[in-house]
């Protein structure tokens, strides 16, 4: 049986496998307009001038044949679909179709004798219903069509709301709504019905959240507020029952308008034509803090939703308490969005569903072989991000508090997906962050155009100074407000809102906490405290964590948050409150004393665990800086170390490192103990992975970790620990090219491996031995060692480095037999190592054999094999992201194709990243090169490089052959 979906998602399904059936979309939509006029025979010559109007009706003619046929085929010639010479026509039979479920389920509700049998097939109806019909479809029928099926399913929404209402179930009245509100989200019927409901739940505040979305949205999309009636039920659900509390604070705030940006207004609008005409690109509005640079953005982006584009807006924030790739999460929130990923296919949906639920996954302890997994989950999500296939913004404000995660993403989706029709706008503060550093890799995947913002000159402050006071200020007026503003919109429109003009001075920060005193002082007491708490919390605060940690009654606090809703202080966000703009949020936390800091810091933290209890997952990096900052370090660190594990199992490498070093500065404020060092050995052993995928097996940081951690171990008498530890910091010091040193913590994890009893610790020192005879000339030696490996681990995976035992020391053997002067068996071992990994799901084991194996051919001197073997592991290196044996591959093409600069630059990056290992050799192979094109000078200074570099890090396998070319050149 097949089960045929236009609503959403479009698609033809085998229910017995699952499966969907390959159809072309003009096929799809060929098909639903026969659905949506199912038993009315269409003639064959009306539905090729209708599908294809612009063609000669041969053509026409011709066009609808081979979709015909491509349908046939696709609905393997069910009898649904009766095909004659002359007309085509659907009729209700074997399949199942989404629409004509809806139909007939919506028909028996509106015919149903009584509200039981109206909720059974009102509720199949609005199952059925999964989106809107055919969405990218821009045909003239199908928008009738569209707009039908969406006005039955919010009548269903409206009746069976109201069915619930009266059965006493208002959780789903709540919910019915909340879904007519995504239907229609311009109806303040909807709205109206919400608040309703949430305030017979008990749930005042959500009524209020509701009231101030439905005012954003109408503002947002329609520059109008709510309606009498609206804001009538609003006034009267807030005012029950309080009769003892001051009055609602009258009307919201009006947006100041947006005077003297013109040129910055063209620019972006430039740069809009271009993205929207399918070319990715990337703006930043750049200027000081309080210029205006969001509201600027803002503006367009309304002007860009009005015109039908998709328009998802996320702000960054700094400090620890926040996840990785939030702004996308942020992004992917958006209805439009959310509803084109459902058609993605499921490789790259899974990106999508993994970034929204974390902590399904299991913590990656993959280190750098987990990158490969990281890119494809990257490029899912910048899939996820032009899905809508339409123009789409995309604006991310305070690009300087960007996590490095997100900005991969955005890297990825302009620079791999050019042709998409999407433009990212990003606003930044030039507070003396590295922008540069933070969007140089951005510059060179598109087009970036910065759009700097400047204080308005004396003519646009004035404009805005008479628009904000309702008249024309005389001439001194309009100097003092710029003398004291600096012409800065922020803090003029603060000036004017508070009556009050500050003095003139170069401390714009210590002005607006001078300006927002004013304003909150004349806001009363409630207000102020709401103010403070919410300050404390950082963002995204919600009104029930407000309640639930501050000192006034519910009632209060809701009153409290709306009078600051409508003074413009605090913003509905979707999922709380935030403040309007952070100098805000900076100012009003610096009128706080530290010892009430502290206070706040610890009623925050508990409200959260009392409100999210049963899900902390999703406020775990919040709720550690909470307790952190309310000096409860032993509290913030289980949840610093979960938030790290959540950050790594979403592959946001760089926040894992981030997190995990708090909760290493959080144990270590504590007094000295067993468990303090437990808690402290636990964090640095999470961030090795991370530590090794982000910053490479040479990472200082990595070393410092991994010192720390094998000290920890043996102090609490943890072996395997202390074995794991000493292999992963021999892995740090190998890759370094200390070779000594990595050879006697080699030794040493073999001892105490051995002392451990543990077979899987015994392989992993065994192998770490082996590696180390290897570069040290001691080749029998090694391969007594991988012999072990192998035999002990089974197959395992190394744990710092990432590939499998067996497949790695195969191919590292290899070297070890081409020393030993074995070269049948040296190609046998790098040929079996490649071939075992090959039936691995880890590109990573694939990317270290055919690496080793390279080297080997080289060894071997076959050169056709070297080529074929650089050339895959260098798509392999490109399409997952390998850093390290991407650079092995570029010396030793180099060497094979005589590109002196190809090979020079994979040596550089190895320096670069300090990976050492193996120096005089490549050094070697780039001498070689040189001479080879007869450049003996160059040739023999680089050998001397070579041969200091051999003797400077004990680095003996390739000395000999060293020695022997600088003889040949002298």
């Amino acid at each position: 049986m097949l089960h045929v979906t236009f609503l959403g998602e479009q698609a033809i399904i085998d229910s017995e496998t699952g499966d969907a059936v390959s159809v072309p979309p003009r096929a799809l939509t060929l098909l639903a307009f026969l659905v949506v006029h199912a038993g009315m025979p269409q003639p064959r010559h009306r539905l090729a001038s209708l599908f294809w109007p612009d063609s000669p009706d041969a053509q026409a003619l011709t066009n609808l044949r081979r979709e015909l046929h491509h349908l046939r085929r696709s609905l393997a010639d069910a009898p649904d679909l009766v095909v004659s010479p002359t007309d085509l026509c659907w009729r209700d039979g074997d399949c199942a179709v989404d629409v004509r479920n809806f139909a007939a389920e919506h028909a028996e509700a509106v015919h149903a004798d009584d509200d039981s049998g109206f909720d059974a097939h009102a509720t199949a109806a609005l199952g059925a219903y999964r989106g809107a019909f055919l969405p990218d479809c821009d045909d003239d029928w199908a928008d009738p069509v569209r707009t039908g099926l969406e006005q039955d399913c919010v009548d269903l929404c409206d009746r069976l709301a109201a069915v619930r209402r009266r059965a006493g179930d208002l959780r789903a009245a709540a919910e019915l709504m909340r879904r007519r509100i995504r239907e229609r989200p311009l109806e303040e019927t909807g709205y109206r019905t919400l608040m309703e409901v949430q305030f017979e739940l008990g749930d005042r505040s959500g009524a209020v959240r509701t009231y101030h979305h439905c005012a954003a949205v109408l503002e947002r999309e329609l520059d109008v507020e709510p309606d009498p009636m609206t804001r009538d039920a609003f006034e009267r659900l807030l005012g029950d029952g309080a009769a003892d509390t001051p009055p609602v604070g009258g009307a919201r705030v009006p947006a100041p308008p947006l005077i003297g940006r013109d040129a910055a207004l063209d620019t972006l609008a430039n740069v809009w034509t271009r993205a929207s005409a399918g070319r990715a690109e990337l703006v930043v509005v750049a200027g000081d803090a309080g210029v205006g640079k969001t509201r600027l953005v803002a503006d367009f982006a309304r002007g860009a939703r009005r015109r039908g584009a998709v328009v998802a807006a996320a702000r960054c924030f700094a400090g620890t308490g926040r996840l990785p790739l939030a702004p996308v999460v942020d992004w992917l929130r958006d209805p439009v969005l959310g509803e084109a990923v459902r058609q993605l296919d499921p490789q790259w949906r899974s990106a999508v569903d993994l970034l929204m639920s974390p902590g399904s996954a299991g913590p990656d302890s993959e280190g750098a072989a987990g990158a490969w997994r990281r890119t494809r989950f990257v490029e899912g999500l910048a899939r996820a991000l032009v899905a809508a296939a339409r123009p789409t913004l995309l604006v991310l404000d305070d690009v300087q508090w960007c996590d490095g995660d997100t900005l991969d993403v955005v890297h990825y989706l302009v620079g791999a997906l050019p042709r998409a029709p999407v433009l990212i706008a990003a606003t930044l503060r030039n507070d003396g962050s590295d922008a540069a550093r933070l969007l140089g890799p951005l510059t060179t995947a598109a087009p970036v155009t910065t759009v700097s913002l400047g204080p308005l000159d004396t003519a646009a402050a004035a404009a805005l100074a008479d628009a904000l006071a309702g008249r024309p200020l005389t001439a001194p007026e309009h100097a003092l407000l710029l003398a004291g503003t600096g012409g800065f919109p922020l803090h003029l429109v603060a000036a004017m809102q508070s009556g009050v003009v500050p003095g003139t001075g170069d401390e714009r920060a210590e002005r607006l906490r001078d300006l927002f005193g004013s304003r909150l002082a004349a806001l009363g007491p409630d207000a102020a405290a709401v103010v403070t708490l919410a300050a404390a919390a950082g963002r995204d605060v919600s009104l029930d964590l407000l309640v639930e940690a501050g000192d006034l009654d519910p009632v209060a606090t809701v009153r409290a948050v709306d009078v600051l809703w409508r003074q413009r202080i605090l913003r509905e966000t979707g999922r709380g409150y935030d403040f309007t703009h952070d100098l805000l949020r900076d100012a009003a936390y610096q009128r706080i004393n530290p010892p009430q800091r502290w206070l706040l810091h610890r009623r925050l933290a508990q409200g959260i665990e009392l409100l999210h209890g049963s899900d902390l997952d999703p406020y775990s990096a919040q709720l550690a800086r909470q307790y952190d900052r309310g000096g409860r370090p032993e509290r913030a660190v289980p949840h610093y170390l979960r938030a790290a594990e959540l950050a790594t199992a979403t592959y946001g490498y760089a926040d894992a490192v981030r997190l995990n070093r708090a909760a290493v500065t959080a144990v270590r404020a504590l007094p000295d103990s067993t468990d303090a060092r437990r808690h402290e050995l636990a964090a640095l052993e999470a961030s090795a992975a991370p530590l090794t995928a982000s910053r490479g097996y040479a990472s200082p940081d990595l070393q410092a970790a991994l010192e720390r951690a094998v000290d920890l171990a043996e102090q609490l008498g943890q072996r395997e620990q202390l074995t794991a530890g000493l292999v992963g910091l021999w892995s740090s010091r190998f890759v370094q090219g200390r070779n000594l040193d990595a050879e006697q913590v080699a030794a040493r994890a073999l001892a105490v491996a051995e002392a451990t009893g543990d077979g899987e610790s015994v392989g992993a020192a065994h192998f770490a031995c082996g590696g180390s005879a290897v570069s040290l000339a001691r080749p029998e030696e090694a391969l007594t060692h991988f012999d072990a490996a192998d035999a002990l681990t089974r197959g395992g995976r190394t744990l710092w480095v990432g590939a499998r035992y067996d497949v790695h020391g195969r191919a590292w053997a290899a070297h070890a037999l081409w020393m030993c002067d074995r070269p049948d068996d040296a190609r046998a071992a790098a040929e079996s190592a490649v071939v075992l990994a090959r039936t691995d799901d880890q590109p990573y084991t694939l990317a270290v054999a055919l690496a080793y194996g390279a080297v080997t051919r080289q060894l071997l001197g076959d050169s056709d094999a070297l080529g074929d073997s650089v050339a895959e592991l260098a798509d392999l290196c490109d399409r997952y992201g390998f850093a390290y044996y991407r650079e092995w591959g570029m010396v030793l093409g180099g060497w094979l194709r005589t590109d002196a600069v190809l090979a020079a630059d994979g040596v550089e990056r190895l320096r670069s990243t300090g990976a050492f290992a193996r120096m005089p050799y490549w050094l070697w192979l780039l001498a070689d090169i040189h001479a080879r094109a007869g450049r003996t000078g160059s040739a023999r200074a680089i050998l001397d490089a070579a041969l200091t570099a051999a003797r400077s890090h004990t680095d003996r396998w390739w000395l000999p052959q060293i020695e022997r070319s600088r003889d040949d050149l002298s």
